[in-house]
């Protein structure tokens, strides 16, 4: 499989209309377009009955002590863990693309609706559920997309993978609420083929003016 999006280049930096996050000179960070951006693949392998779609960062840290610490910063060699951003299933056998905003078009506080989603598709929970969860204004059911937004006193640049896989089922064997470990743990089994592209992020200052 082949996978290509028109919202950045492979190993490209993420815009900030794509981000759930952008600089503020002020506040650190400030919110910013959260649309999802553009997919669209090719070279399906035969017996294709459906596609899921995974976006996730794996240069979130491990420990939160110093993140978002004024006067400090999250050491680039500190270990790191996954955080999925997107959770998509059930995209129908002869789907090939995805437009930009389709899924996600601004900044929902408390979250987006799911898992039902446009054209039958379903979204699963994406990990700023658990991020908000002691958030008075912010906690809630993350469904679907919601994009980058680093730490900004982070000394890494994040990574944001975003992964297309042909599955030999039309449903995707989760029901009901799941997450993005969930579903990456039950395409195990079901993959035909897979492609990726990566997009980088960073709230950083000092990393955003290199």
């Amino acid at each position: 499989m082949k996978l290509h999006s028109e919202s950045f280049p492979d190993q490209g930096v993420i815009p900030e209309r794509n981000a759930f996050g952008r600089i503020d000179t002020q506040t650190h960070v400030a919110l910013a377009g959260n649309r999802n951006p553009h997919l669209a693949w090719s070279d399906v392998p035969d017996g294709t009955r459906s596609f899921a779609v995974l976006c996730v960062d794996p240069d979130v840290p491990s420990q939160p002590g110093d993140v978002n610490q004024p006067g400090r910063e999250v050491p680039a060699d500190l270990p790191r863990v996954d955080f999925y951003h997107w959770v998509l299933v059930d995209i129908g056998a002869d789907t090939r693309s995805l437009p930009e905003g389709s899924y996600a078009n601004g900044i929902t506080p408390r979250g987006k609706a799911g898992p039902l989603a446009l054209d039958s598709t379903r979204q699963g929970l994406n990990d700023f559920t658990g991020w908000f969860a002691a958030d008075r204004d912010m906690n809630g059911d993350y469904f679907g997309y919601d994009g980058p937004c680093p730490p900004w006193n982070d000394a890494r640049v994040h990574r944001y993978v975003f992964t297309v896989y042909a599955l030999d089922v039309a449903e995707f064997p989760l029901s009901g609420r799941f997450t993005g470990a969930q579903a990456q743990a039950a395409l195990q089994g079901h993959v035909l083929a897979s492609a990726s592209i990566t997009g980088t992020y960073t709230l950083n200052p000092r990393l955003h003016a290199l």
